[in-house]
């Protein structure tokens, strides 16, 4: 009988050892019994001295770190990234230098919303985040599959994810907060959209695309800085599942997605994606008729056309998963020299928030870990100590700076590229974004022009059947807000809400 690679992984672990291991401690000491604790007698109670199993059992205890709080549960893989065309107009970092160049990198996809266990087919956004180990130091472009994002100020962000996750109460997820949340802010408007449409459950993680979905600042070898946007277009194709095969799935395997992957890989069957990029000058952004740095909008591809990079290639599986995957850190503040942050209000509050849970959920050298430290650099700052510290701590360097024994200096050429003027006024005050921006042009633009009949109505379908478990007076705010978008889209929800309740009586 035929096992795929994932179901015959310990064959084949048992196939490639050539000699027999001998279990030892945590310490190195060799262990002679492993199925007794010693005992006083036979039916007597354990003795304190029995080392070995207080061992086994202290580390058991302690084998689980806090799970993310978003993005719990996912995939990971390796590979690597190839430049296929010239962008160094546009940026010095290393990693674009020249056509050919190969940069190793790890990749983690995910569900958004869900808790560890749950299943890989929900209707959620994707988590596409990668990480490149470049000749600068680690690169990590921490995105999603979708364009946009629900809010624009990042001051909102832990109550949009507390809307997505369960109720405090009743411990269980409730559409009245989900659909309370989305109708009071009209610009998640465009998100929603994508999340219930038919890309609002992918086949798996083959078979979508990943943005960068901020905007960031590229640099060049003169100083010169434009406006970017990442997008990696999947070669596989776009592939979306059936809200019925999605439901039976979650049900049946709702681990699919993760086997999928796993199982490709293994099997040859490498995935891959073409890394593209928009470009906006500072000039451009100026005069841009609404605010380039807004994450509930795209750039029109017709004003800012796509332009071909280079391809991500995945070929190599994890060799365990919660060493390369539950422990690896994506962090948006992880940049090199040539990529910048730009305005985004959202990017700004990922710089700090990404990071800091790591030091929260992995410790404060979480970036010593193998699978996030930049083993393509050494390592030369003035950071020192700090718990499950795994390297030499920099032996005697001096800890302090400026010194004069020959401690790390700064580099020339990244203070040319990092200290670039970039002229910022106004007055500092907390500006509501919630009205003053539009939030329904794009998503009747998304209606009209991207989404077919057949898909505008599977649309309409999936919102009908979630929104028509939110109160009454929810419901009614948030067709408002979709009949802004079009009048045929608030038409066929009123009439489908309206439908759902006749046949609930």
């Amino acid at each position: 009988m035929s096992r795929n690679p994932a179901e015959n992984q310990l064959n084949l672990y048992k196939d490639c050892q050539k000699e027999k291991t001998i279990s030892v401690t945590s310490n190195g000491a060799p262990v002679g019994t492993k199925t007794a604790t010693a005992t006083v007698g036979e039916r007597g109670p354990v003795v304190l001295q029995d080392v070995h199993f207080l061992d086994e059992l202290a580390h058991f205890d302690r084998e689980r770190i806090p799970e993310r709080v978003v993005h719990a549960k996912g995939a990971g893989a390796f590979g690597y990234f190839e430049v296929t065309h010239d962008i160094t107009k546009y940026t010095s970092a290393k990693i674009f230098e020249k056509i050919g160049k190969k940069t190793p990198l790890a990749v983690r996809f995910s569900t958004v919303g869900g808790e560890s266990g749950s299943a890989d087919t929900a209707r959620d956004p994707r988590g596409f985040a990668v990480k490149f180990y470049t000749d600068d130091g680690v690169w990590d472009l921490v995105g999603n599959n979708t364009p946009i994002f629900f809010i624009r100020d990042p001051i909102l962000f832990p109550s949009f994810i507390h809307t997505q996750k369960r109720n405090p109460a009743t411990h269980l997820k409730d559409p009245d907060m989900f659909w309370d949340f989305i109708s009071l802010r009209p610009e998640t408007t465009h998100q929603v959209m994508f999340l219930f449409s038919d890309r609002g459950i992918p086949d798996g993680f083959r078979f979508m695309n990943g943005y960068g979905s901020h905007t960031f600042k590229m640099v060049n070898a003169d100083g010169k800085p434009v406006y970017c946007k990442f997008h990696f277009k999947c070669d596989q194709g776009i592939k979306n599942l059936d809200v019925k095969k999605a439901d039976d799935l979650a049900g049946a395997d709702p681990d699919y997605s993760i086997r999928d992957l796993y199982n490709a890989i293994a099997k040859g069957q490498y995935p891959s994606w073409t890394l593209k990029i928009q470009i906006m000058t500072f000039e451009q952004a100026e005069k841009h008729p609404f605010n380039p740095f807004d994450l509930t909008k795209v750039w029109p591809q017709a004003d800012f056309p796509l332009m071909p990079v280079g391809r991500m290639v995945l070929d190599r599986n994890p060799k365990n998963y919660f060493a390369e995957v539950e422990q690896i850190a994506f962090a948006p503040s992880h940049l090199v020299p040539g990529i910048e942050p730009s305005p985004d209000k959202m990017l700004q509050g990922r710089l700090f928030s990404y990071a800091d849970t790591h030091r929260h959920r992995l410790g404060a050298n979480y970036i010593q870990l193998p699978v996030n430290c930049p083993y393509r650099v050494k390592t030369n700052n003035y950071q020192r100590d700090g718990p499950m510290n795994s390297t030499d701590n920099q032996g005697g360097a001096p800890n302090y700076y400026p010194n004069s024994f020959g401690g790390p200096e700064p580099c020339p050429f990244a203070r040319k590229l990092q200290n670039g003027n970039m002229k910022v006024t106004g007055d500092v005050n907390r500006y509501e974004t919630g009205d003053s921006e539009d939030n329904f042009t794009q998503p009747g633009l998304f209606y009209r022009n991207v989404l077919d009949e057949a898909a505008r109505q599977r649309m309409v379908t999936n919102i009908v059947n979630h929104l028509g478990n939110a109160s009454a007076f929810i419901q009614e705010r948030a067709v408002k807000n979709f009949a802004q978008v079009d009048g045929d889209f608030g038409r066929r929800l009123t009439e489908g809400l309206k439908l759902r309740r006749t046949a609930n009586l």
